[in-house]
């Protein structure tokens, strides 16, 4: 086994090594068998602007439209990026990256029995800024900006700096809907609210951290309140896996992520263990992911996230799902296929010998089933599929890769303050969910969807379990299981198991709402209020021995 240290590579801690460590990195790619990368303890830096670039076209993330006319499209700088590399472990022993501007914190594609251990990121001076109402008086308000943001005001604008980059600090403001809201009576809740500064005709700079803001109109925020501005564009991500089987990250921690903080990508088999997800204990900052903290798309194998802590999320903490690719045109045995949300596209994540199911849009059943004798991209949008047999294919329908449906395992992992939901979890693997805690989603802590007219996440749940775990000031219901079919012609889920839960603390409304599902039982859950389940076009529920306090 090969053994680097990094050290011995000009890699130090208290430097910037943004390009010694890409010199390193890229030697230890193009090494064959067993090897180890080892990372002396202490901070390093790193730059955005002297960052090596590359195509990253992350899943969920940014549509074609987003970008400007002078911009290309889906470019990222990464500090650290491995590819093609087999076989790696990467003893970090608590070094720090510390980055300035925006980038993809790490990405590595097409790699196979890859280790991460105990490695933190950070940023300095992110674009996520908190903006905490000291007080207001007629039409102004007066707030205090959060420590780590650098900015100006110049002719009654406020302007942030991001590294290299000035960000207009009402950027977006006359449409955002995303922003961060904490109230001062639920601190460990997060809700979306409208920008700070809509409405703004002037901003004022009392001192280093203070401004003075005064709208046309009456002031949108009280005292005490925190506003966490963010660009909610998904351009980049904290940690991107594509293509890659066989992944650990252990004890990596990471403090702030611009997107997703971890996107996997028709990944196969990752292990996600003793991860932390948060700001800094010390930063008066309550997010770290301006997106999702989690969303596995299109992957296999075994998913398990354990003994991890998500605290502070600008969207839901885990989703994990497929893609509901629709039939454009059908030749003999010979399928167009087509990404259809505007944020999913330019990857293939259908393989030879693959199983493919035909899905009714409306009812979002099977029509048919075949394999897969070739895939080929047509586009950053369409895929050529020759299949064995195309007897229940049609244009209009949906295609769900049955073979890209992973196991999950979420447990004894911590989350709070979720702007949306807990967990999204479509997918035909085995999932189980257990003694976990789930401390303030805005939105339903569980939610099993299934959808071919919206998101196109596929696809339908067949053996799912959500027991032993705590509920806490979750949104309503705590467990929602809703496929999203617009027509009823039989169950779409089935074979779902919710027990021995405790729900506290929720608005008032069923505990568990289902619909479309077929075997379910809810029993053994400790629940805040009656009712406990209700269904809609259910079958086999089975309802037993739980508790209403």
């Amino acid at each position: 086994m090969k053994t680097f240290f990094a050290k011995d590579h000009g890699v130090l801690p208290g430097a910037d090594v943004t390009r010694s460590l890409a010199a390193l990195l890229r030697t230890v790619c193009e090494t064959p068998g067993e090897k180890t990368l080892v990372l002396e303890p202490g901070t390093y830096r790193f730059n955005a602007s002297d960052c090596e670039t590359h195509r990253l076209v992350i899943t969920n993330s940014v549509s074609p439209k987003e970008f400007a006319p002078d911009e290309t499209p889906h470019i990222n700088a990464v500090p650290f990026y491995l590819s093609d590399v087999k076989d790696l472990t990467v003893e970090c022993n608590g070094a720090i990256f510390e980055i300035t501007g925006k980038v993809t914190n790490f990405a590595a594609e097409d790699c196979e029995n890859l280790t991460i251990k105990d490695l933190e990121f950070r940023h300095t001076e992110p674009d996520m800024h908190e903006f905490l109402v000291l007080g207001s008086s007629g039409n102004s308000a007066t707030f205090v900006i959060d420590a780590g943001s650098r900015f100006e005001v110049t002719d009654g604008k406020m302007i942030f700096f991001v590294g290299d980059e000035r960000v207009p600090a009402d950027k977006k403001a006359d449409r955002a809907y995303w922003i961060g809201l904490i109230r001062p009576e639920t601190p460990e809740k997060i809700e979306r609210a409208g920008h700070p500064l809509k409405g703004a005709n002037h901003i004022e700079r009392i001192d280093e951290h203070t401004v003075r803001v005064t709208y046309n109109g009456s002031v949108p925020f009280c005292p005490g309140e925190r506003c966490y501005v963010f660009d909610v564009r998904r351009q980049f991500a904290g940690i991107f896996l594509n293509r890659c089987k066989n992944v650990t990250l252990s004890g990596v921690c990471q403090r702030f992520n611009y997107g997703l903080a971890l996107a996997l990508q028709c990944c196969d088999t990752a292990m996600i263990s003793s991860c932390v997800f948060a700001p800094e204990k010390c930063s008066p900052r309550k997010m770290a992911s301006v997106a999702d903290f989690i969303q596995a798309c299109m992957c296999r194998g075994q998913l398990t996230f354990t003994n991890n802590l998500f605290d502070g999320a600008g969207d839901d903490c885990l989703n994990v799902h497929g893609v509901h690719l629709i039939i454009t045109n059908v030749e003999e045995n010979r399928l167009t296929v087509r990404f259809m949300h505007p944020q999913t596209f330019g990857y293939n994540p259908i393989r030879q010998g693959d199983e493919l199911a035909f899905i009714d849009p409306k009812t979002l059943l099977e029509t048919g089933k075949t394999t897969v004798q070739a895939s080929e991209m047509q586009n950053d949008h369409e895929l050529l599929l020759t299949v064995s047999d195309a007897a229940g294919a049609a244009v209009g329908r949906a295609v769900e890769d049955v073979s890209a449906c992973p196991d999950v395992t979420f447990a004894d992992n911590e989350m709070t303050r979720i702007i949306t939901r807990g967990l999204l979890l479509t997918t035909r693997g085995k999932v189980t969910v257990e003694n976990n805690r789930f401390i303030s989603t805005t939105m339903s802590g569980v939610l099993c969807s299934d959808d071919a007219n919206n998101w196109y996440e596929s696809g339908m749940c067949a053996d799912v379990t959500v027991k032993n775990n705590i509920f806490e000031s979750v949104g309503a219901p705590p467990v929602l299981i809703l496929p999203e079919n617009s027509a009823y012609a039989g169950p779409v889920h089935r074979n779902i198991r919710i027990e021995n839960n405790r729900f506290l603390n929720y608005p008032e409304g069923p505990c568990v709402f289902a619909k479309s599902t077929d075997d379910l039982a809810v029993s053994g859950n400790v629940c805040a209020h009656a009712p406990v389940l209700e269904t809609e076009n259910c079958t086999d529920v089975k309802e037993e021995n739980n508790k209403v306090l």
